[in-house]
């Protein structure tokens, strides 16, 4: 309950009478400080007066004053800027390291604000506020989507400036693995990004207008061609090239054949198909920073981009699903429900990193009107956040809805969301 009392202290949720410390001073709360979620006081930069002498400083919330010392505030100078403790029961006097007085505040969390909390974190249909959201403001609706979608992007851009330093600052590499992963989509996403990370990029450059090549180190990398199989005359090629050019450049060992999965798996999705087609838009020139950027310049990058991301195979594959098995005549190519996967999942947060990096609020901005021009996902949650009256109309507001499920909704977080704020504040 102590996250609630933030929450109370933090909406000046305050009882109808003069407040009074411990030892019977008034109290009167100008600004409760902005909330710290790292290390060190709950609220920084408050302003309240004490028996009319204004104090500006810091917030330390808790439901006991006990709890000061538990926690070891009292030992701890980052606590000495600490101007009023606020607690649920005072049971003891606090004081800081500096050996200050510190006056405290009994702040009661009003009862049916406890309910409406309980009902929250109870285990029930998703989302848990459901009730209400359909009948919240759209303006405040729009405006907490927009904020979730900042969110979010800045989130995708902080995963992405990691891979980008585990790569030394190569952006291509930081592309290639990240477009990789979601080729996985999902069910073999984990296996795509560690294939990845094992492609020498650098090394094999130099055969990038030889398909063939390129293929074979892609399909022998990932472990998906072995004499321990069933293979046809191309599939021993393949296997000859791969077994050559692995000695060539020195290529780490093949994956294991387990880390890659089929179970409900539609054909197109297979493992060595994508790997054919990353290995038929790598000799293009799609999988490329260059050609990102290059889109984002035309007049309509949206077009550009699904342009960019056509992917097609070498004929073999057009009659084959895995090496050695030959199937019916197929065309295969990116649907292009599957292109704006790829696009919101990667081209967007990779962009967005670099953005970032070099300051480019254009690009910024042009990604947002990207995801706006996207359609929104479909999937179960999204269908239920519209069931309850959330207009789900592009990408944007898919992106926003997936960062509140996944931060504050799983998370049981509601005391930081809107709408949760909405449903707190029912029969107030």
């Amino acid at each position: 309950m102590e996250k609630l009392l933030h929450y109370v202290w933090k909406q000046r949720i305050l009882p109808l009478r003069a407040l009074l410390s411990s030892d019977g001073r008034e109290i009167e709360i100008i600004n409760p400080g902005l909330p710290n979620y790292d290390a060190g006081p709950d609220f920084f930069n408050a302003k309240v007066r004490i028996d009319g002498t204004m104090w500006a400083g810091n917030v330390e919330i808790h439901l006991k004053s006990s709890d000061w010392y538990r926690h070891g505030h009292d030992t701890d100078e980052a606590y000495n800027n600490v101007i009023l403790h606020v607690v649920n029961v005072v049971d003891c006097p606090v004081h800081t390291q500096s050996g200050k007085d510190i006056p405290q505040l009994q702040l009661d969390i009003p009862a049916q604000l406890r309910i409406n909390y309980e009902e929250l974190l109870k285990p029930q249909d998703y989302p848990p506020c459901h009730e209400i959201v359909g009948k919240v403001d759209t303006f405040l609706v729009h405006s907490w989507m927009d904020i979730l979608l900042c969110e979010r992007q800045e989130a995708r851009a902080k995963a992405i400036s990691k891979r980008l330093s585990e790569f030394d600052g190569d952006w291509e590499r930081t592309l290639f693995v990240s477009l990789a992963r979601n080729f996985g989509f999902g069910l073999n996403g984990d296996a795509f990004e560690a294939w990845a990370k094992l492609i020498p990029l650098s090394m094999i450059a130099k055969h990038r207008d030889d398909l063939f090549q390129i293929e074979a180190i892609f399909l022998g990398t990932a472990g998906l061609i072995d004499r321990a199989q069933e293979i046809d005359h191309y599939g021993e090629r393949l296997l000859k090239e791969y077994e050559y050019q692995r000695k060539l450049f020195s290529l780490p060992d093949p994956m294991p054949k387990a880390q890659w999965k089929y179970l409900r798996l539609r054909p197109q999705n297979f493992p060595h198909i994508r790997l054919a087609e990353l290995a038929w838009m790598y000799c293009e020139g799609r999988v490329s920073m260059s050609a990102l950027l290059d889109c984002m310049k035309k007049d309509e990058p949206l077009k550009a981009l699904y342009k960019l991301l056509t992917a097609k195979t070498s004929d073999y594959w057009t009659t084959h699903l895995v090496v050695g098995k030959p199937v019916a005549q197929k065309k295969l190519t990116l649907s292009r429900s599957t292109q704006q996967l790829l696009i919101t999942n990667t081209v967007v947060p990779v962009l967005f990193a670099y953005s970032l990096a070099h300051g480019d609020e254009v690009l910024k901005a042009q990604l947002y009107d990207i995801l706006l021009a996207l359609p929104a996902e479909d999937n179960r949650i999204l269908r239920l956040w519209k069931d309850c009256g959330v207009s789900v109309d592009n990408a944007a507001d898919s992106q926003a809805l997936i960062e509140l499920k996944l931060n504050y909704c799983d998370r049981s977080d509601c005391l930081r969301c809107s709408f949760g704020y909405e449903y707190l504040k029912r029969r107030l």
